[in-house]
């Protein structure tokens, strides 16, 4: 079975060179994988710390994105399947034979391995349980439908078929999962590979992290207005979150008609009930994620019951700016 390894960089010069060393050393044989990088676009010297490998195939392409970045090396690859993987991520070394294992099976098309976070640093090991709580979820299905391209895997001839990632996608914003949905819904069978594992530094950063929730919230309204059934839930997505993006919504709302009915001289004080037991109830469903951590990590347990609530706010601002974004407004 030959693989393309395909990794999109825009401006990773700091860390496409661990990225590539790991995956040059992986216990897979060398004849039978090729590595492609496709340089976004970068302003630093990534394009100069890539040359240095001579064994990989360097793409150069004016700042396009990265979904792309992935379509433009999957054209150039020979491989029967395309491997993903992020410029900022360190494969094990097994990570690309348990990735290609699956596809043993000539019925699965799709192929999601796992984060592992290597440092030891509150605000990371927080955002790690956080993903590894929806990984033990994904441990249970016998197909998945969401994939993230930071470690994935596909049949290329598939891919191809299917149009690859959405390129009005701009930004990394949800145009893996989006793919992957629309796998799905064709029928195609893809699964969660819990032992390719992909080292990551997550966030150390609180400012940073909720950042990356609002925008990640913002650019889910076009993923969901594309594959509006997954409004529902998908493999991933904590079940719980559309529990406390609905709850913080109608609190919004709720806090919208309070000076109205102060001016109408309405019950003020019942609308005002009303929006803190929506507020307290989408506190609640942060608590069965808590409870998770805790058990794996006291620390990081604690701290979530006051940033998993910032989170749900956060994300609910996301979805109303992508929505009025969407509308033009």
């Amino acid at each position: 079975m030959k693989a393309s390894v395909v990794i999109p960089v825009y401006n990773g010069a700091k860390t496409i060179s661990n990225t590539l060393h790991a995956l040059l050393e992986q216990d897979f044989p060398k004849s039978d994988f090729e590595v492609i990088v496709v340089n976004d676009g970068s302003t630093d010297s990534t394009a100069a710390v890539v040359t240095h490998f001579s064994s990989v195939k360097l793409i150069s392409q004016p700042n396009a994105g990265p979904a792309v970045a992935r379509n433009t090396g999957v054209q150039v690859a020979l491989g029967d399947i395309v491997v993903f993987l992020d410029a900022d991520c360190v494969p094990k070394k097994n990570w690309l034979s348990e990735m290609l294992k699956p596809f043993s099976d000539p019925k699965i098309v799709g192929v999601q391995g796992r984060y592992e976070n290597p440092i030891k640093n509150l605000m990371a090991e927080f955002v790690q349980l956080e993903i590894e709580e929806r990984y033990e979820g994904m441990k249970q299905l016998a197909s998945i439908d969401f994939i993230g391209s930071y470690s994935a895997a596909y049949r290329r001839e598939t891919f191809l078929r299917e149009g690859g990632f959405d390129e009005k996608f701009r930004a990394a914003s949800g145009e893996d999962p989006d793919l992957s949905f629309r796998l799905f819904d064709k029928g195609h069978r893809m699964v969660f590979c819990e032992n390719a594992v992909v080292a990551h530094f997550h966030p150390t950063s609180l400012l940073k992290y909720w950042k990356t929730k609002f925008f990640r919230a913002f650019w889910r309204v076009r993923m969901y207005s594309k594959n509006p059934t997954k409004m529902k839930g998908d493999s991933y997505t904590n079940p719980w979150l559309k529990f406390q993006i609905a709850f913080i919504l109608a609190a919004l709302v709720s806090g919208l008609i309070l000076p109205v009915a102060l001016l109408a001289g309405g019950d003020a004080r019942l609308v005002a009930t009303v929006a803190l037991v929506l507020l307290g109830l989408a506190i609640v469903c942060s608590w069965p994620t808590s409870f998770f951590m805790l058990r794996k990590n006291i620390k990081v347990g604690l701290i979530s019951f006051g940033i998993l609530p910032v989170n749900a706010f956060l994300f609910a601002i996301g979805i109303i700016a992508g929505l009025i974004q969407k509308q033009g407004v």
